[in-house]
């Protein structure tokens, strides 16, 4: 096996800070995490882990990216298993509400996310990600005749900030669990509306 080479390298220490930096913050949280124990966990240095990631809002940011990534692979993943685009459409939703209730996820994305790398910063990661998706689930609905194809964008931005609001809501519920279906089934209602059924 030929050695690695030194982007390999590099590429595998970021990953595994960017693992141990997910762990420690959904477990922790961010304010109780330090970089010290991030580099730990990750088996590397204080330095290194600086090298890699400027500080430890940059960790933090990789972690939220991987975050997104993950809840758009279930999003894609429960809409394929769909017949029809608004059925698609409601079924990323409500998997987007579901990945909400995960420890990490909510602390991450939802909690500290927002409190630590600021609104700007965390929507336009998420325009890159779960937005995306979304808007692209709402314009095919819209392509198939399922759903108004009138102000769509602006309706995306909507959807997503109740589903946001919805995802806030479950990670400050004292049974995550126990709230999700009601959380649900108003999502699935707003989606209704916008299809224009009852």
């Amino acid at each position: 096996m030929a050695p690695r080479t030194q982007a390999e390298r590099s590429g595998l220490t970021s990953a595994r800070l960017t693992a141990a930096a997910r762990r420690l913050f959904g477990l922790d949280g961010y304010a109780a995490t330090s970089i010290d124990d991030i580099a730990a966990a990750a088996g590397v240095t204080k330095g290194a882990a600086y090298h890699h990631f400027h500080d430890k809002a940059g960790l933090l940011r990789a972690a939220f990216v991987e975050e997104q990534r993950l809840v758009c692979a279930a999003v894609t993943q429960a809409a394929a298993a769909e017949p029809d685009s608004l059925s698609a459409l409601r079924r990323g939703a409500a998997a987007f509400l579901e990945r909400c209730t995960n420890r990490t996820f909510r602390q991450i994305v939802l909690l500290d996310g927002p409190a630590f790398l600021g609104w700007d910063t965390v929507r336009a990661i998420e325009g890159e990600y779960v937005l995306r998706v979304l808007t692209g689930g709402i314009h095919v609905a819209a392509a198939d005749g399922l759903i108004s194809a009138e102000h769509l964008d602006i309706r995306s931005q909507i959807i997503f900030g109740g589903l946001c609001e919805a995802g806030m809501l479950l990670a400050r519920s004292a049974d995550p669990a126990a709230t999700l279906p009601v959380v649900i089934a108003e999502a699935e209602r707003m989606l209704r509306t916008l299809a224009g059924q009852p």
